[in-house]
């Protein structure tokens, strides 16, 4: 085939490059954007990535033809600035670059003029590919720029197929806590072990997604080189990249997204490509386990709150775009799709590339006593301007199919919900680790969510048969008369007034509520201060571990409070070795309730002096108490140390004592291993004074609750509940296909039938093309031309003629044959046939 990349202007962002490098013909201009005064690479890292997409020795790359930008935006020291990476992005945009790499992240997704400078260097069709980062097993990790939609975000798996520990994993968690995140990384590849270019020539191996993300990188150069300029842009490119990906098993899309790269097949889908709307996920199928979890993990039932379903949209029509009128809900009746409320909402307008599409679903009353599938899809059809050889707006229609699994309403006290509105996390500010001992991440950041850093929490409640529901919105938005028990962990927000009025009504009338807080103290929040060498400022923490003021002011009413000294320590309760991490005491507990200390080291103490940190203390840790204002009022069971149930930093999990907690709380039953430990000999404890806010603390600017009024934080006007729109049903009598992702396949893989109906329209193509289109490869005439007769009659030749005419072409197609045959052998194989069959046989180029 000839393809290598030539022609296409390759940015890498990186530590630099030798200009005389030996594995590189084509370094086309190399600049520096720190403030070091060289363009050289000292550590290795930007030799290794321009390697894996241009080396033509030795480890070869992917593209070798390709032009080589080298951007120099890290120091020897792997310092950088953003204000250097907008000078070298602007520098990009002017030098017309077609594809950008970069094997870098972070997780500050709200640094705004990085993100716009994404933006406007994809809406000036540059297809950036970035790597999704290395903080993986752990859920909701994934950094930016990778997570962005119009960028294509890059996992790694190893040479197995196995999704590789150190890859981030999704979801994204810009939109908590009112939505839900969206599918990332986009596709994965090999990122274990791959040989790249060392500095001085040679080759090395590396892991990490930084290896991974030049892989693609070096195929879309080789991809781009190879099809049209016209049909390529970030849009199509993903499009393409995520339809051709091989879906890895039992393996979730927020660890995997499409699924592995396939070069060659994405080649296919480019070639023939033409301008369409395509969705990510393509489908959602509530009940498909293991790749749509953690959906397929609990069913859905009325009464529960709606299921958001965040999907990407990705317009291959142009750079922008809007959605024309409302999106439409089509149920099917023979599978039962008229149990299902829909509602949808949109982007106002796709740009640059891409946009989002909330679903919000749930069980409507008709569905309330129902068991099994409803099913039904989504109809949304996008516009954009004309382009250059149109006159007109170019639409595509596209289909949402949708399954979701329902069950009757389980009983109120295995019903928990799980309060999301509360917990911020960085960015934009400065809320520090729950564990103080963790030096090397500072920063809370993974959004305290039950499917990232709680998954593992979750997964245990769901396996003893609790139902787990997400509250986005404040207390004064949930019916507590459903639910048994409220879940309150690690909170960092403030309460409304109206808030904990709403929750002394609830628990009198029956709610319970369990709380795990963590570490409080003004003293250890200025200590673990820092500098940020980015904005120039001292950044200090604006809560601790949580916010034990507010929390503390939420159950002042029943003389429940916490205290501000910070203990650690290793402890046994009942049979289960525990280990408190920067958790806070209970300094202040009715006398009719139960308490459970244990003796624990002042790591507050350690961190702000230099005194005695080995002396022990009796610190209150765990209390449970039955509130008394009616018969059937409810519970509380209260815990001082959230980081047994998060997985960030886990050291011995306490799923055991959660569980024990909430047979408490939705049962009144007081499992043996509380009432064995109970604390009797309340004179011992350890004294501790009520936390205060820090004077000067800035949480205003990051909370939904406060606002900053004549240089004093007060509450704001309680927001309105949300309030969602359904769909109007327009109900089928159709079937859907038993296996939604099969049916999805056939959109995205080569498939020699000629009959198979496209699944979206690109009405756009309709009037020159005349067929219609879902991944341009696939549009084969269905239908044999006409003859044009204008006005005369066409007649067969008779018998001898048809001889002669039969003989002709037989002697002309074996005289070919054999020409072909003769010079065959001396044909040197395509560039593009070696690198696939090398990616076929489970190995990359460079290896």
């Amino acid at each position: 085939m000839g393809i290598t990349g030539k022609g296409i202007k390759v940015a890498v962002f990186d530590t630099g490059l030798a200009k005389t490098h030996p594995h590189f013909k084509k370094i086309k201009e190399r600049t520096n954007w720190t403030n070091e005064k060289t363009l050289e690479d000292k550590l290795g890292h930007g030799t290794f990535v321009a390697g894996v997409i241009a080396s033509n020795k030795e480890c070869l790359g992917f593209a070798p033809d390709s032009e080589l930008h080298i951007f120099r935006v890290f120091t020897n020291n792997q310092v950088s600035y953003t204000s250097w990476f907008l000078d070298a992005f602007n520098y990009a945009i002017l030098k017309k670059i077609n594809v950008l790499n970069l094997s870098i992240g972070g997780p500050d997704f709200k640094d705004h003029p990085f993100v716009d400078k994404v933006w406007e260097l994809t809406a000036n069709k540059v297809i950036m590919i970035s790597a999704i980062g290395n903080d993986g097993p752990l859920y909701g990790t994934l950094n930016n720029p990778a997570d962005q939609m119009d960028v294509i975000g890059v996992g790694g798996i190893n040479f197995q197929d196995q999704i590789a520990k150190f890859s981030s994993r999704g979801m994204t968690t810009w939109e908590l806590p009112q939505g839900y995140g969206r599918v990332k990384p986009d596709i994965v590849t090999y990122g274990s072990a791959v040989r790249g270019s060392s500095i001085k020539g040679g080759c090395r191996s590396l892991s990490g997604t930084s290896v991974a993300s030049p892989v693609v990188a070096g195929a879309v150069a080789l991809l781009a080189s190879g099809v049209p300029e016209s049909i390529v842009n970030p849009a199509s490119m993903k499009q393409a990249l995520m339809a051709s990906a091989r879906r890895l098993p039992a393996i979730s899309m927020f660890e995997q997204g499409h699924g592995k790269l396939n070069l060659y097949k994405a080649y296919q889908i480019l070639k023939n490509y033409r301008p369409q709307v395509s969705l990510s996920p393509s489908y959602i199928d509530l009940s498909e386990c293991q790749y749509m979890w953690p959906y397929c993990t609990q069913p859905l039932y009325y009464g529960a709150m709606p299921t958001i379903v965040n999907v990407t949209i990705l317009n291959g029509l142009g750079v922008s775009g809007h959605i024309i009128g409302k999106p439409q809900w089509y149920p099917y009746i023979p599978q039962n799709g008229q149990y299902l409320d829909v509602s949808v909402t949109h982007s106002e307008l796709l740009w640059p590339w891409s946009g989002w599409l909330a679903v919000s679903i749930a069980v409507n009353s008709d569905g309330a006593n129902y068991e099994g599938l409803a099913q039904g899809h989504i109809n949304l059809t996008v516009e954009s301007p004309a382009a250059s050889d149109h006159a007109k707006p170019r639409q595509s229609t596209v289909q949402l199919t949708i399954r979701v699994k329902i069950i009757p309403t389980p009983p109120k006290h295995k019903r928990i919900l799980w309060d999301q509105y509360h917990n911020l996390r960085y960015p934009p500010g400065y809320f520090p680790r729950d564990n103080l001992r963790v030096k090397n991440d500072p920063l809370d950041w993974n959004g305290d969510h039950i499917h990232t850093n709680f998954k593992d929490m979750y997964q245990n409640l769901r396996n003893v048969g609790y139902y787990v529901e997400v509250l986005g919105s404040p207390f004064t938005c949930f019916d507590a008369s459903q639910y048994g028990t409220l879940l309150i962990v690690d909170p960092e927000e403030e309460y409304f007034p109206e808030e904990i009025a709403k929750l002394q009504r609830d628990i009198d009338s029956g709610l319970s509520v369990v709380v795990f807080a963590d570490w409080y103290n003004v003293t250890v929040m200025q200590k673990v201060k820092f500098y940020d060498e980015n904005t120039r400022q001292w950044w200090m923490p604006d809560t601790g571990g949580a916010n034990i003021p507010a929390l503390n002011d939420l159950f002042s009413t029943w003389g429940v409070e916490f205290g501000d000294r910070v203990f650690e320590g290793g402890f046994k309760l009942g049979d289960h070795e525990m280990y408190y991490a920067s958790g806070t005491s209970i300094a202040r507990f009715p006398e009719d309730g139960i308490l459970i200390a244990r003796e624990l080291k002042d790591q507050g103490q350690s961190i702000v002096s230099t005194e005695n940190v080995d002396m022990k203390y009796t610190v209150p840790i765990l209390g449970l108490l039955q509130f008394k204002y009616a018969n059937n009022s409810g519970r509380v069971a209260i815990y001082g140390d959230s980081n047994c149930l998060d997985s960030s930093y886990i050291d011995k999990p306490c799923f055991w004592m959660l569980n024990a907690m909430l047979e408490y709380t939705s049962t009144a039953h007081l499992p043996s291993v509380f009432q064995d430990n109970a604390l009797l000999d309340k004179t011992s404890i350890v004294a501790t004074h009520t936390p205060q806010r820090m004077d000067g603390n800035r949480l205003y600017l990051y909370s939904k609750v406060l606002e900053n009024n004549l240089g004093e934080a007060h509450a704001r006007v309680l927001p309105q509940c949300p309030h969602l729109v359904w769909a109007q049903a327009v109900p089928l009598n159709v079937s859907a296909p038993s296996n939604l992702y099969k049916s999805q396949k056939l959109l995205s893989v080569v498939d020699e039938a000629n009959n198979i109906e496209a699944g979206a329209i690109s009405r756009g193509e309709l009037e020159d093309a005349g067929h219609t289109s879902l991944w341009g490869w696939r549009n084969k005439q269905h239908n044999p031309p006409v003859a044009q007769h204008h006005g005369r009659n066409t007649t067969l030749p008779d018998g001898p003629m048809v001889f002669l005419l039969l003989l002709s072409c037989a002697t002309l197609y074996f005289t070919v044959r054999w020409c072909r045959q003769r010079t065959r052998q001396k044909r040197k194989k395509p560039r593009l046939k070696r690198l696939l069959s090398i990616m076929q046989c489970g190995r990359i180029p460079a290896v």
